[in-house]
């Protein structure tokens, strides 16, 4: 019974190999070409992820998401050499972070679009859910801050009805590009001079340039220390407008 199947099992196993090296020429080799595509825009990719790799450039991102700055002003924020900057902002411009204007004789640096906001917070979220040392470090400089904090949506009820009084501790630079509806402008600098400024009759929210800026911490003592009931925005500027919360630049609310 074997003799007339073993032929055409044969004659079977023939034909799909030429089968199979047909299709290797048109379909599975073709496939193995996706290399150079892969490999050209993962590079691509990559050069983000080199910008990023550097806390300085990091800590340069943060302060361009609160205003527009030159090149000394960023250097006197983060305590370094305007050369040691220049080099920094060429990096996260060459990634096309940044992008950058001229006015007069300086140079003016902002981020290149919101995106690059997003991707900062982003990966600051991620540090804070995959490292500890995050939580560690803020608590070792910060103490508990969540007793003295108000949420973003908590803020943006009270604002809707008038209850409270909003401070920005910021820089002025920072108020001028963007702050929230109804703050005061109120540098911390400035804030023990001006304490007599503050009503007593309603609650005080100070806010700064983030989560990770001390300011508005440094208000909310200052202010409690003198009677004045305060507590501090969880987060800040740049997460309430990431969040596309209403906000006021150049005297415009959007």
């Amino acid at each position: 019974m074997l003799g007339p199947i073993l032929p055409r099992a044969k004659e079977f196993v023939k034909h799909s190999i030429e089968d199979l090296t047909r299709i290797s020429g048109s379909a599975i080799l073709p496939a193995m070409s996706h290399r150079p595509f892969k490999d050209r825009v993962y590079h691509q990719f990559a050069r983000i992820g080199q910008a990023l790799a550097s806390e300085k450039r990091l800590e340069l991102l943060d302060l361009l998401a609160q205003a527009p700055r030159h090149v000394e002003a960023l250097a006197a924020e983060t305590e370094q050499s305007v050369a040691n900057i220049s080099q920094h902002l060429q990096v996260l411009r060459s990634a096309r972070l940044v992008e950058s204007d001229r006015a007069g004789t300086k140079v003016i640096y902002r981020l290149a679009d919101p995106t690059v906001l997003s991707m900062w917070l982003a990966v600051r979220d991620v540090a804070e859910t995959r490292l500890a040392e995050v939580g560690q470090i803020t608590s070792e400089f910060m103490g508990d801050r969540n007793e003295a904090a108000v949420s973003r949506e908590e803020l943006e009820g009270k604002l809707a009805r008038n209850g409270i009084y909003v401070i920005d501790v910021r820089p002025s630079v920072e108020y001028d590009a963007g702050h929230l509806p109804g703050a005061v402008r109120m540098p911390i600098e400035e804030l023990p001079e001006r304490l007599h400024e503050i009503p007593r009759d309603r609650p005080v929210i100070a806010y700064c340039r983030g989560e990770y800026c001390l300011f508005a911490d440094e208000a909310v003592t200052l202010l409690r220390e003198h009677g004045i009931p305060a507590a501090r925005l969880k987060g800040g500027w740049p997460e309430w407008l990431a969040e596309g919360r209403k906000v006021v630049t150049s005297g415009t609310k959007s």
